[in-house]
């Protein structure tokens, strides 16, 4: 099943108390590794992450993600899917990442795109590659 956590009150415990996004750029992590990862394994992977870490994250696909969703759905406590439909996941990006910095929201940008690094990265408390925080998903480092 796609994100299923075992322990969702304490996740969602320390999810609220730290107040971090993480925007996730998912095409291009998935890309970045070969044989690609598949869609729904990566954003179980996101999640367990995002758990382990005390992060909420939220998984941007261009087009329909998993599931067919098309929109944003929350999957559980820490974990949401993006799938932009008609627009490119590096506008609603770009978008969300205005708003939290409009907001004074904390969050972090997935991404090796450079054009999406300075446009959406400019005010992220952290930039990680989409290589990079591919291989800490699958335990590579």
């Amino acid at each position: 099943m796609l994100c299923q956590r075992q322990d969702d009150s304490t996740y969602k415990n320390v999810v609220s108390q730290n107040e971090l996004t993480i925007l996730i750029d998912a095409r291009n992590v998935a890309r970045s590794k070969w044989p690609n990862i598949p869609e729904q394994k990566l954003v179980d992977l996101c999640w367990s992450w995002g758990a382990e870490q005390g992060h909420a994250v939220i998984v941007i696909f261009d087009g329909t993600a998993p599931i067919d969703v098309v929109g944003r759905r929350d999957l559980g406590p820490g974990c949401s899917v993006v799938g932009t439909g008609r627009r490119s996941a590096d506008s609603w990006i770009e978008r969300e990442a205005h708003r939290y910095q409009e907001e004074g929201q904390k969050y972090w940008l997935v991404t090796s795109d450079r054009v999406l690094r300075n446009v959406a990265g400019a005010h992220a408390e952290r930039i990680v590659g989409g290589g990079t925080f591919a291989k800490e998903l699958t335990g590579e480092f």
